[in-house]
């Protein structure tokens, strides 16, 4: 496999009540602290009901967090492009893909709140329908071409782009999957990648994994595609890592108890249900289900390599935003992430490490070449003492 890159997915969550534009801000500075730890990706949700996840646009946030940063690539997680006239949701991304100069990222997907988009009269099965043609008008615009479209919700009429992406030939772009397939297929038919959201959310998810690639590489298959690259695929998973698990578990009962109780009761994912009643019980459930790690670099080096050896393989490890710790200890786990997990699978560990072994060895060889030359010249003054 390839070097896996590690980044966010942030949608976010924030527990409703608090002060909207501190939290906002604190989503914009663990981007910035992010990008100088390393990580190489982060992308921004767009949601509009609920209370929790509360940006709108993820186009403008990443403008704004796009100055911030150096290198960090920033992508829409996702753009509800069933919500959007397609040709407004391409010309925006060229946009921002020239304002990033490359560093942006189109994450595509149907809508995740039943109350977005009740509010301009759709249902789940009309976003998962508008998905479908929306995301082949966005390609088709994006490869040059002059589009003529009716749509349940818009007409497109000899519509083009005005600029051509900056990125060469284009920017990424991503499909987003829970547990269907019908992420994975898109991402195979339209030669993009895949974002496995709600994959390890499940208790089975592992073995979702294995079956949203296959569902990929069949479906690239039979449209003609060019065989995909695993390089393409993004999971997004569950940690908080801290020094001591006992440390870990002490910081996430800050916030872990509202994310449970909105999956539970208000983001309407039957897909990515999730258990527990107090907090040892959600604690718990994210370690023993499999699908995260609260703990120590170790518990989250295991996950990944889990994930590593369940899926075949992936190129990004995607950190799901979910405040369940304060700020400086979610930063602190990100610290402790990228300075022992990130390495480890970033081939950047195994020649330190062989070269403080080389440097053992030599020195002990160094120590017994001392002691044999003292030895030797020990004998030689006994002998010369002796003949004297």
């Amino acid at each position: 496999m390839t070097r896996l890159r590690f980044g966010t997915f942030l949608a976010p969550f924030h527990q409703p009540g608090q002060n909207p534009t501190l939290a906002l801000q604190r989503d914009l500075e663990l981007v910035e602290h992010l990008d100088r730890l390393g990580f190489d990706e982060a992308w921004i949700g767009e949601h509009h009901s609920a209370g929790s996840e509360i940006i709108a646009s993820p186009e403008i946030f990443i403008a704004a967090a796009a100055e911030r940063t150096r290198r960090i690539k920033l992508g829409t997680g996702v753009t509800s492009i069933s919500y959007h006239n397609p040709l407004w949701v391409a010309d925006r991304m060229v946009m921002l893909d020239h304002l990033t100069r490359g560093r942006s990222m189109l994450g595509c997907g149907p809508g995740s709140l039943p109350t977005d988009s009740a509010m301009i009269g759709l249902n789940p099965t009309d976003t998962r329908e508008l998905l479908e043609v929306n995301l082949d008008i966005i390609m088709r615009l994006l490869r040059g071409e002059v589009v003529n479209a009716e749509t349940r919700t818009h007409t497109l009429i000899d519509a083009q782009l005005q600029l051509a992406p900056y990125s060469d030939p284009c920017f990424d772009v991503a499909v987003a999957a829970v547990a269907s397939p019908t992420g994975p297929r898109m991402a195979g038919q339209h030669g993009v990648g895949l974002l496995s959201i709600g994959a390890t959310l499940t208790q089975d998810g592992f073995d979702a994994l294995a079956h949203h690639w296959s569902v990929v590489e069949e479906r690239a298959a039979h449209h003609g595609q060019p065989a995909p690259d695993r390089s393409s695929w993004r999971l997004v998973g569950l940690m908080h890592i801290a020094e001591t698990r006992e440390q870990a578990y002490r910081e996430v009962e800050y916030g872990i108890e509202h994310w449970f109780r909105y999956f539970q009761k208000v983001a309407a994912f039957p897909q990515m249900a999730v258990e527990g009643g107090d907090l040892k019980e959600m604690i718990d459930f994210i370690n023993e289900a499999g699908i995260g790690a609260i703990g120590t670099v170790d518990d989250a080096k295991a996950q990944v390599q889990k994930l590593v050896d369940q899926s075949g393989g992936f190129g990004a490890m995607l950190l799901l935003g979910h405040e369940w710790a304060d700020p400086e200890a979610t930063k602190r786990s990100c610290e402790l992430i990228a300075q022992h997990v990130v390495p480890e699978f970033q081939g950047q560990t195994a020649g330190t490490l062989a070269a403080k072994d080389r440097a053992a060895s030599t020195r002990e060889e160094h120590a017994r070449t001392q002691l044999d030359a003292v030895d030797t010249m020990t004998r030689r003054y006994e002998q010369e003492k002796a003949g004297g």
